[in-house]
């Protein structure tokens, strides 16, 4: 498995990334990690939704979705949505 190169964040994800404290963003960093070292670990969505995956890890004891997508070909991964289940689904279909 070829190595990430590129790591792109959407204005959403800045946006809830901005708004964590310090312990959570370490939960956050440690999550970012895990997917550098294997970007297929989140579940892959059907649907209107296939573009993205759903990486689930636990941030202040909560569990807490990561969506994200990578690209094989140009090895870029893309954090697009931080959040936690309650309406994420149907905040990502209106901002993509």
């Amino acid at each position: 498995m070829a190595k990430v190169e590129h790591i792109l964040q959407t204005p959403n994800f800045k946006k809830a990334v901005k708004k964590l404290k310090p312990n959570q963003k370490k939960d956050l960093d440690n999550a970012v990690k895990e997917l550098l070292e294997n970007p297929f670990i989140g579940e892959q969505k059907k649907g209107d939704l296939a573009f993205l995956r759903i990486h689930k890890f636990q941030m202040t004891k909560q569990l807490t979705l990561l969506g994200y997508s990578y690209n094989e070909v140009i090895l870029t991964l893309e954090l697009m949505a931080l959040g936690y289940h309650e309406n994420f689904y149907r905040d990502i279909k209106r901002t993509t």
